[in-house]
């Protein structure tokens, strides 16, 4: 049994900037943030469901250490996401072919008991309610993370199911749509990033933490906000306290947007 599961993509990501080649990316949120708990000294599996387009890229040295037990290979091409950014390198848009991960849910619900902690990324096309009433059900602890993009309809929809999350993780717009839909003092951990501002950590709406972010010029940003969340959640499952956790999390976060990411010098077909 490891330690975390995460529930969530594992995708081939394009990225595309102003003035600039498109970029070919391993991607996909179970991914960035399993691996960052990893790095953490976490057991930490992706819970995903890829075709086998993407098979070689899992065996990245980049991956090294990372448990990809969880990850079902099915016969249908992997999700894909492309990514559009301005020249602040501010997500603009996304287009999206789930593939192989339309049968997340389902996988999801058959794995999740294997696992001590489980954090569900509430992204599409997972179902994030019947994965949420079971984990629940179960009283298996779990936190939650959203994309802005959808997280107005998954908020909506798993919003009485989010009081029993450990640790919720929010951008400020996303926290936003929560505290509207949830009141705040029912929450039992929030994590708020905000850009360059500090992040803060809310408990039962009571601002209990917070860390600096250090400004760092930008190579690749996907991953970012992922490899946060791993790195705070993995940081303490082992007991760290919460404002060091926080400084490492923004840390390792920092330093994922100064490399290129995982790159795919092929791109499956």
């Amino acid at each position: 049994m490891s330690t975390l599961g995460v529930i969530g993509n594992i995708s081939h990501d394009t990225a595309e900037y102003p003035g600039q080649a498109h970029r070919q990316l391993l991607g996909g949120a179970a991914l960035y943030i399993a691996l960052a708990a990893s790095r953490v000294g976490v057991t930490a599996t992706p819970i995903s469901v890829i075709g086998a387009d993407l098979t070689g890229a899992l065996r990245s040295p980049q991956l090294e250490g990372l448990d990809l037990t969880g990850v079902a290979v099915v016969d249908q091409p992997s999700c894909r996401f492309r990514m559009r950014y301005d020249h602040q390198h501010n997500l603009t848009a996304v287009d999206a072919d789930y593939g192989a991960a339309e049968l997340l849910t389902g996988h999801a619900l058959d794995q999740a008991p294997h696992h001590r902690f489980i954090h569900v990324c509430c992204r599409r096309p997972l179902d994030p309610v019947p994965v949420l009433t079971a984990l629940v059900a179960r009283g298996q602890p779990f936190s939650i993370d959203f994309i802005t993009a959808s997280a107005a309809d998954m908020i909506t929809a798993a919003g009485p199911l989010l009081p029993y999350a450990q640790i919720i993780f929010t951008d400020i717009s996303e926290y936003a749509v929560l505290t509207r839909t949830v009141d705040a003092a029912d929450l039992r951990a929030v994590t708020v990033t905000d850009g360059p501002r500090p992040v803060v950590l809310y408990r039962y709406g009571v601002q209990v933490a917070q860390a600096a972010v250090i400004p760092a010029e930008a190579v690749e940003v996907t991953g970012a906000g992922d490899t946060f969340t791993g790195t705070f959640l993995a940081s303490t499952l082992r007991g760290e306290p919460q404002t060091p956790a926080l400084r490492h999390a923004a840390q390792a976060a920092t330093a994922r947007v100064t490399t290129t990411g995982i790159t795919l010098h092929h791109a499956p077909p």
